[in-house]
């Protein structure tokens, strides 16, 4: 992987001598790591409390520029071979895991705090131990949970057996959804937008798409923020709402809170607050990705195009799920109409090198020369624009 954040720390004194590890800096707490992004940043540590960190949350802290994260669970625990710890490890974080709960009641945000090797202290008192997941350590577990990941599959297996055996008919039912949303986007191509593995490379690949076919957009939760990255704007923000910005709220045209099938909706008050007072509800199973393209389906969208979204096993075990039938039964009945850009941005390279330009260049100047200098009027033409450019130039 590339483009991480790399700290360099010394462990190792000229005579071999090894040296205890010693950050220190401002506790940033949170029992979900999401919800502390925003608030994180160099001097930062991150307290967390995070069971198999996953891949998309690791290289957000990455991104963050933390340099020390806390972790009272356990970062891997050999359930399936999640990738999080040894991203965040290869970028330099110093992972101190499996501290226990105890730290959030020790600590609270804004504490000047210390990692002092396999402790945390404040206020030069000891609050917490845990184990310091080296590079080495993650890179060994990652090859050790790969053995054992049958056992996930047969777990998952079941569970999405039991889910569609539970709420297919609910599932497949009719979805409440506005009728302004509806008339939007009968007819028109939907993207669909998640915060999945590789998100921003798909997303900006399909610069285009957007441009030339202006597509209705659809953010699920944090996906809304994805697309105001890359100068657009999602028509419908749709999700439980714990991962996106006040900002992509605002700025959309609906906002429809994916609800529980009682009709409870916990995101309904933090949309509030952030001070949109239209925002609707949405009652359905399964996950907020599955129903949006479920949505879209319903509208009568001329084709969906989806970015970000969960097809694979450790995808789905990475963020917790334990089923995917919903995405199963989704995918099964939206059909052909569907279109997954996971990975459009590793088949086609929005990158040209240096030579391709070069020869690009090239090539496109011996076919004007040649044109120009089979026709005297053209050439004419070119001595005028010549001039003109001079002068614009001052040259």
């Amino acid at each position: 992987m590339k483009g991480y954040f790399r700290r360099k720390k010394l462990d190792l004194s000229p005579n071999g001598t090894r040296h205890e590890f010693r950050l220190s800096g401002t506790a940033v707490l949170g029992m979900k790591t999401k919800a502390i992004v925003p608030r994180l940043g160099p001097g930062k540590i991150a307290i967390i409390n995070h069971e198999n960190l996953d891949r998309v949350t690791a290289e957000t802290l990455v991104e963050a520029g933390v340099g020390v994260v806390v972790n009272a669970a356990g970062s891997s625990t050999g359930l399936y071979p999640n990738l999080g710890p040894f991203i965040l490890a290869r970028a330099g974080v110093y992972i101190l895991d499996n501290v226990g709960l105890k730290v959030f009641e020790k600590l609270t945000s804004g504490d000047e705090i210390e990692v002092r090797g396999d402790g945390v202290y404040h206020a030069g008192e000891l609050v917490a131990t845990g184990q310091h997941l080296s590079r080495e350590v993650a890179e060994r577990r990652l090859r050790e949970n790969q053995e054992g990941v049958g056992v996930a599959l047969e777990s998952f297996a079941q569970n999405t057996v039991e889910f569609m055996r539970r709420e297919r008919d609910i599932l497949f039912s009719t979805l409440d959804v506005p009728p302004a949303v509806r008339r939007e986007i009968r007819g028109r191509q939907v993207l669909v937008v998640v915060r999945g593995y590789d998100y921003r490379q798909d997303l900006a690949a399909l610069g285009p798409y957007l441009r030339g076919v202006k597509p209705f957009i659809i953010g699920v939760d944090g996906g809304a923020d994805a697309v105001l990255e890359v100068g657009a704007k999602p028509h419908v923000v749709f999700g439980d709402m714990d991962s996106v910005s006040d900002r992509a709220l605002g700025v959309a045209d609906h906002v429809i809170v994916h609800a529980y099938i009682d009709g409870a909706a916990p995101g309904l008050d933090r949309v509030k607050k952030a001070g949109v007072k239209d925002a609707t509800t949405l009652a359905a199973p399964g996950l907020s990705e599955d129903i949006a393209i479920l949505v879209a389906e319903q509208c009568e969208a001329e084709l969906i195009v989806a970015v970000g979204t969960h097809v694979g096993l450790v995808e789905f075990l990475d963020k917790g799920r334990r089923g995917a039938s919903s995405t199963f039964l989704t995918r099964l009945k939206v059909g052909a109409k569907l279109v997954d850009a996971k990975g459009v941005s590793k088949l086609y390279p929005s990158q040209a090198s240096v030579w391709q330009l070069v020869a690009l260049v090239v090539t496109g100047l011996t076919v004007v020369s040649a044109v120009v200098y089979s026709s005297r009027q053209l050439t004419g033409i070119f001595e005028l624009l010549a001039i003109k450019l001079q002068l614009l130039l001052g040259i």
